[in-house]
């Protein structure tokens, strides 16, 4: 597994204990694993999990554009 990007450690270093417990829940069973298994600490794998959901949120918008465009051109 990757070490999380600098810019998304800074992110979660800033959340609420509110907001990273809600991160958390929604991070895969091989994230969570790193904690307790304690090669990772909570803020890394909330830095990981903002990453991936990042990415997903890209690629999600930039089919929506696709599909939008597509109705467009109809």
């Amino acid at each position: 597994m990757k070490k999380p990007d600098p810019a998304y450690l800074e992110k979660a270093s800033r959340l609420r204990k509110v907001d990273i417990e809600r991160l958390l829940s929604r991070a895969r069973k091989k994230l969570m694993r790193r904690i307790e298994d304690q090669t990772m600490s909570v803020e890394e794998v909330a830095a990981i999990q903002l990453e991936i959901e990042d990415e997903e949120l890209a690629e999600w918008r930039e089919r929506w554009a696709e599909i939008q465009a597509k109705a467009k051109a109809k």
